[in-house]
C-alpha cells in the first residue's frame, strides 16, 4: 500500500503525444500526479481545468503536473486540446499504473458496481517520496489545495 513517506511507485508510460515518460527520469522535480477517471467528463474536466487555470503558479513553484486516467493516447489528445491543458496526460490503459498507487478499485454509479479509477492525487518530492496524498478530491477547488499542500 502506497503512504506518505514511501517511495512513489516507478512507472514507464506514454503521454497524450505518444512520448515515453519516466517517473525516474523527474527524479529533482517536484511531481504532482493526479489519477481521475475518464477524460472529457464533468467532474474531470473541471479537475483539469482547474490545474490548467493554475498551472502558471505551478510553473513558478517548479512543480510538474500529471494526470493519469485508463484512457488512451488519442484520447488524451482531443481532451488536452479541446480544453487547452497546458500539462502532460498519461495513458495507463492496463490500469498497471493505478493499481500500483491503490487507485484502482470497485466504484458504484447508479447502483451499479464497475471496476475503476477513483480520484486521488499524490504529491511527490524531489527525492522521489510521496509527501501528500489526497484521498477526497473537489475537482473545481483541487488545483489550489495542491499547491497549498507543496508550498509546506
Amino acid at each position: 500500500m502506497v503512504k506518505e513517506g514511501s517511495t512513489a511507485p516507478a512507472f514507464d508510460t506514454r503521454d497524450g503525444e505518444g512520448n515515453s515518460v519516466r517517473l525516474k527520469d523527474l527524479r529533482g522535480q517536484k511531481v504532482v500526479l493526479y489519477f481521475y477517471p475518464k477524460d472529457d467528463t464533468p467532474g474531470c474536466t473541471k479537475e483539469a481545468c482547474s490545474f490548467r487555470d493554475a498551472f502558471d503558479d505551478f510553473k513558478k513553484a517548479g512543480i510538474k503536473v500529471l494526470g493519469i486516467s485508463t484512457d488512451n493516447e488519442a484520447s488524451h489528445k482531443k481532451f488536452a486540446r479541446k480544453f487547452d491543458l497546458p500539462f502532460t496526460l498519461l495513458t495507463d490503459t492496463d490500469h498497471s499504473i493505478s493499481e500500483a498507487y491503490g487507485t484502482y478499485g470497485q466504484k458504484k454509479f447508479m447502483g451499479r458496481s464497475y471496476m475503476g479509477v477513483h480520484r486521488k492525487t499524490f504529491l511527490i518530492d524531489k527525492k522521489g517520496k510521496i509527501k501528500k496524498i489526497f484521498e477526497k478530491v473537489k475537482p473545481d477547488e483541487h488545483a489550489r489545495e495542491v499547491l497549498e499542500a507543496f508550498s509546506k
